[in-house]
């Protein structure tokens, strides 16, 4: 028994010895463990430079037609035909009513014979007078019946006149039954159909022609904004994108993008008092009727360029007590700065920095919870540096 309880401690002794040799193994390697990982926290930074950048705003608007022709009738009578398709094209001079013309036919004879009657008058009266004008010079006629016969005359030839005159009434009337389109253009519904019965100059329309090629884009900005930009523009902070004429794109109701661009093609004179905006027209190809009126798009006009921007990424900008913008850095020795800036405006992801950095500073814009001013960093480039660069060079170029 002795023996067996001796071997038993023996071997318990063994295990406890074995476990506090791995125990005194482990504390005798968490220091240098600790020791490797207290070397400076690893962040991301963008190095930002000066460049030349676009300037873009987004304003809201809607789409109007180039040209709108409301066919409405001259005359009255019974619509005997309509002779185009709801919703397709016409072409300006294409006829697409046709009033019964019989009384504006009756009426185009009745005037050709009176105009007939009235030239066969005047015929007999100048014959008369001539004849009176011989007979006076040997005092055959007594002068007042020459001048009689000289004012019949001259009063036969006022009808011919107006009777040429109501002719032409008659044929302009005739014509009238045969309405044609005043534009080219998609033409909308017809509000009649044959058998009925419209007036002269009725108030509704009998169809809508609208030209939607090219087709417009009217949005509204404040004038106060406007007056910045003129200023901006007289100060030579920004200048002409170089095209000749103001870029536009669209935003359609969807967030899809217009795949056409379009050009600004004026502004209005006066500022609307109620509003305090004014309207911007903007022109764009629709080849393919895909904008129509009515549409709400959002317009994204180019201002201008700015010669000296800066974009810096939004992550790396944020606000501090005071609600100033500030980044940090990594300055001289690898250390943390803080610094505060003047951000202008955003473009895209980015923030259009106009004063507090400089050419080659390299701004944090990952690991920033790990770090603070004054303490050492080890910087190394952004992972998303060259797809935030690529984004911005599109936005850049003038």
């Amino acid at each position: 028994m002795n023996v067996a309880n001796s071997f038993k401690m023996l071997v318990v002794c063994g295990w406890m010895v074995g476990m506090l040799t791995a125990v005194g193994c482990k504390q005798a390697d968490s220091p240098d463990k600790a020791k490797g990982g207290k070397g400076p926290p690893e962040v991301g930074v963008v190095a930002v430079k000066q460049e030349p950048v676009t300037l873009t705003t987004e304003l809201t608007g809607r789409i109007s037609p180039q040209m709108v022709a409301e066919v409405r009738p001259q005359v009255g009578g019974i619509i005997k035909q309509r002779l185009f398709e709801e919703g397709g094209q016409v072409k300006a001079g294409e006829v697409l009513y046709q009033i019964d013309p019989a009384t504006y036919q009756a009426a185009v004879a009745s005037a050709k014979a009176a105009l007939a009657k009235a030239e066969a008058n005047a015929f007999a009266l100048r014959k008369k007078a001539e004849r009176y004008r011989q007979l006076v010079a040997i005092d055959a006629v007594s002068q007042q019946d020459y001048d009689d016969t000289e004012a019949a005359f001259k009063q036969a030839e006022a009808d011919i006149e107006s009777c040429k005159a109501a002719l032409d009434m008659a044929k302009i009337n005739l014509a009238y039954t045969r309405l044609t389109a005043p534009i080219s253009g998609v033409i909308g519904r017809s509000a009649v159909t044959p058998g009925a019965l419209v007036t002269a100059n009725q108030a509704a329309a009998l169809a809508t022609i609208q030209q939607l090629d090219p087709i417009f884009v009217d949005v509204t900005q404040s004038s106060a904004e406007i007056l910045r930009l003129k200023k901006s523009f007289a100060s030579g902070e920004l200048k002409g994108g170089g095209k000749g004429q103001t870029q536009v794109r669209l935003v359609l109701e969807d967030g899809s993008a217009y795949p056409q661009e379009g050009i600004l093609k004026f502004s209005e004179v006066s500022v609307e008092q109620t509003t305090g905006s004014v309207t911007l027209r903007a022109q764009f190809a629709n080849p393919d009727q895909f904008l129509l009126p009515g549409m709400f798009v959002r317009a994204i006009i180019q201002e201008g360029v700015r010669e000296q921007g800066m974009l810096v990424p939004q992550r790396g900008v944020n606000r501090n007590t005071s609600g100033m913008a500030t980044v940090l850095v990594v300055g001289s020795g690898e250390v943390v700065e803080q610094r505060a800036i003047k951000a202008a405006r955003t473009i895209g992801d980015a923030w259009l920095v106009i004063d507090g950095l400089q050419d080659g500073d390299r701004v944090i814009v990952e690991g920033l919870q790990r770090v603070r001013p004054g303490a050492p960093v080890k910087a190394v480039p952004f992972a998303g540096k060259a797809a935030a660069a690529d984004g911005h060079a599109t936005a850049a170029k003038p």
